[in-house]
């Protein structure tokens, strides 16, 4: 079904059955936006799948379940989804979540091409043009593109508190249920890749009812502040 209705949308579309099958797809192939269902045959379930894909890719993931449950969501986004469909849904929901995930991504692309900047804070560098993310060893950490959106606010906003609904805004995350928790799904996995302590974060500060703090002081590959 939903071959047929994407198709007939003017995107070319592959379907595969199983875990292994998309494994193979995704070594001779490339896409740019993945439909994954939880429920998967084989040896892997969705959010199995989903993690492996968003370690070793940036390509958007939007996960479909029969659970509509926020703890489901909130997994699945942790997980690496970009966004999150629950059953049943309407052909025409799909495909207008299919049409935000490929703008947003390349609104970022044209955002990168425009400012073509390096920033640094604490050691890390962020190469905008690249969408390359550095360590303070040299290694290069591989993040998603809803991660990197992020990591990008917070280092063009250091020093600010920001909302939630302002992270949604800056990062295009603005969805249709204005589900914030994506928000802080995001937030969970990138400190998971930036902070040396995830659970008592030094860079991505909470502020209790309020948002979130970078509390880092950004430089650009020039040296200035």
């Amino acid at each position: 079904m939903l071959v047929q209705y994407l198709g007939d949308q003017g995107f070319d579309v592959d379907a595969v059955s199983s875990s292994s099958q998309m494994r193979a797809k995704m070594a001779g192939a490339r896409f740019d936006v993945i439909l994954l269902d939880l429920v998967l045959p084989g040896d892997s379930d969705g959010l199995q799948l989903a993690r492996e894909i968003r370690a070793c890719a940036d390509v958007p993931i939007i996960m479909l379940s029969g659970h509509d449950d926020v703890m489901d969501r909130v997994v699945g986004l942790e997980m690496g989804a970009d966004d999150y469909i629950g059953k049943p849904f309407h052909l025409r929901e799909v495909l207008a979540r299919v049409r935000t995930v490929l703008r947003r991504r390349s609104h970022s692309g044209e955002v990168a091409r425009t400012e073509g900047s390096v920033l640094r804070f604490d050691g890390w560098q962020v190469d905008v043009e690249r969408r390359a993310v550095t360590n303070p060893k040299g290694g290069e950490v591989a993040l998603s593109t809803g991660e990197f959106d992020m990591l990008h606010v917070f280092v063009t906003h250091a020093g600010r508190v920001l909302t939630r609904d302002m992270l949604m805004d800056l990062t295009h995350k603005r969805t249709r249920d204005g589900f914030d928790r994506t928000i802080d799904a995001l937030i969970v996995r990138l400190r998971r890749k930036i902070e040396l302590d995830p659970a008592n974060p030094n860079l991505i500060k909470s502020v209790r009812g309020v948002g979130y703090l970078f509390t880092a002081r950004p430089e650009t590959a020039s040296g200035q502040s």
